[in-house]
């Protein structure tokens, strides 16, 4: 009797501590995870720099002169709790080495459901110089149209927001260099911004012709007539989506926009391809866009969708390492178990340390 009942406590001792880990983990994850980041060294134009005229001034409808300007360079990213110390690094980095940083406008998309106060107030604190607007993203204009995908994080209706610069910056912002907020720039990103789309071309993007199209796409897409005549009379190629340059005036005159969604309606009725929102863009512009040189986009260094194992550099020079793919270098940093080139990122990690807090 004294060893079934021992046995009995034993089991009872072992389900507590299960519910009460379980517990646990429920008000860690309700809990708001609060990040403090250090401030950024302000950084000034060179001398070869050109002044925006007005800068200080505004246009008849309220919008600074500075944020319109052609001779700025405009820059997109999204901007959420969940990625934002990946968004304060690509930022460090791109101020570190450009030649006019105080000419950079940070154009920051957010969900109209993130506390877009809290957001705005932790890039000021770190950034006070930087100029920079918040648009609230209404994710609900896109919700319905999404289809689950092979990753979770792919689903987030914020994933999407590239889809909708056109709307949601203003009209007078022409030309945007779009990034993710998982990558670093060590170059300056002006060469990148200067990238000439001739006359038709709506994006640039560097391409991959190697890799093998027909697998971003179902076998029900390439069965259908209709549907596989997309690719007629085009050379489709591989872009990622994570480093585009963009001209907002020939997106909105071409409607853009719509024609994505129109193969996201597509998608919600017949399953044409299985990764988030890249997908949409390939039917839209692959074989239509400008190539850029590989060296912008050192892509995949978060391994792939599934693992997110190290992976290396592909060969040639590096203008822009890109940690695409599950594994993000904060998070295997932070576990100790980081990839060899995560050291790369980490000089541009603004998170301030309990260590440094106490000190």
């Amino acid at each position: 009797m004294p060893k079934s009942s021992s046995l009995f406590d034993f089991h009872l001792l072992l389900l507590f501590t299960i519910f009460s880990l379980a517990a646990a983990d429920a008000i860690a994850a309700a809990r708001p995870i609060t990040q403090q980041f250090k401030e950024a060294p302000q950084f000034y134009n060179s001398e070869i720099c050109p002044k925006i005229v007005g800068e200080d001034d505004e246009s008849d409808n309220g919008t600074s002169i500075f944020l319109c300007s052609d001779q700025s360079v405009h820059v997109a990213m999204t901007l959420d709790s969940a990625y934002i110390r990946g968004s304060m690094a690509a930022v460090l980095s791109i101020l570190q080495h450009s030649s006019c940083p105080q000419n950079i406008v940070f154009h920051f998309v957010a969900s109209a459901s993130a506390n877009a106060s809290f957001l705005h107030a932790t890039i000021s604190s770190s950034f006070p110089y930087l100029n920079f607007q918040v648009y609230s993203f209404d994710d609900s204009s896109v919700s319905r149209l999404i289809s689950t995908s092979i990753r979770s994080a792919l689903d987030c209706p914020l994933n999407y927001a590239r889809s909708y610069l056109a709307d949601l910056l203003p009209s007078c912002v022409r030309r945007i260099v779009y990034l993710d907020s998982d990558l670093v720039l060590v170059d300056d990103i002006a060469k990148l911004a200067a990238t000439q789309l001739g006359d038709n071309s709506v994006l640039a993007a560097p391409e991959h012709c190697n890799a093998n199209f027909t697998s971003y796409f179902t076998l029900t897409f390439w069965s259908s007539p209709t549907l596989s005549l997309t690719f007629a009379n085009r050379k489709p190629c591989y872009f990622n989506t994570g480093v585009m340059v963009i001209d907002l005036d020939r997106w909105r005159r071409g409607d853009y926009t719509k024609k994505i969604e129109e193969w996201m309606e597509i998608q919600k009725r017949t399953r044409i391809y299985e990764l988030g929102s890249l997908p949409p863009f390939l039917l839209v512009f692959a074989g239509n866009i400008v190539a850029v040189d590989h060296r912008w986009n050192q892509h995949g260094l978060g391994g792939d969708n599934f693992k997110g194992l190290c992976r290396d550099l592909h060969p040639g020079p590096v203008s822009l390492l890109h940690w695409s793919g599950k594994g993000k270098p904060w998070v295997r940093l932070d576990a100790n178990r980081p990839c060899p080139l995560d050291a790369l990122w980490a000089p541009y990690d603004l998170l301030q340390t309990p260590f440094a807090l106490d000190s």
